[in-house]
């Protein structure tokens, strides 16, 4: 008799809690595009005033600023390329992370031995939420704000209980 590999499993285990997060950008393209616009435009009427009464190496200085206000753009873009992903099945809990230069590491723990570990603030909520297992802690959900942090804990907790519960069973 040879064993079925998980790949072959016919009756795969369901996913009780799923979730992908990414880091918030709330300016998108048209409002770089502007932001830009703007900050070219005011450099390049600075550089003029700035030419005419003789002050010419300003001028240099001004598109310098832009083309740092350019790049830290960019850069803001590419970071925002990473991401978080939480699984949760009866026997594991995957979170995988994925860095903006795409460097993924991957933990699976068991969702029997796992807690939400929550630090939060009086004045401001949720700051940190921590996977706790077996003396490793593992932070999750660092891209949220402390309110859609709150939500996720409540959903992964909830995910977590039904876990711990076991798989149902029906009696026919």
């Amino acid at each position: 008799m040879t064993a079925m590999s998980p790949d072959n499993d016919s009756n795969p285990e369901p996913t009780l809690f799923s979730a992908t997060i990414t880091p918030h950008r709330s300016l998108g393209r048209a409002g770089f595009m502007l932001v830009m616009l703007l900050v070219g435009g005011f450099s390049f009427l600075g550089g003029i005033v700035f030419y005419l009464i003789g002050a010419w190496p300003v001028v240099g200085f001004l598109g310098l600023d832009v083309a740092l206000v350019y790049w830290a753009f960019r850069a803001n873009y590419r970071a925002a390329a990473a991401y978080e992903q939480v699984t949760v099945t009866a026997s594991e809990l995957r979170v995988r992370k994925v860095s903006h230069r795409g460097k993924a590491n991957e933990w699976m723990l068991n969702p029997l031995w796992t807690r939400i570990e929550r630090e939060a603030h009086e004045e401001f909520g949720l700051q940190r939420l921590s996977l706790v297992s077996c003396g490793w802690r593992l932070v999750v959900a660092s891209f949220l704000g402390p309110r859609e942090k709150e939500n996720f804990a409540r959903r992964l907790s909830a995910a977590l209980a039904e876990a711990k519960r076991g798989p149902a069973r029906t009696v026919v």
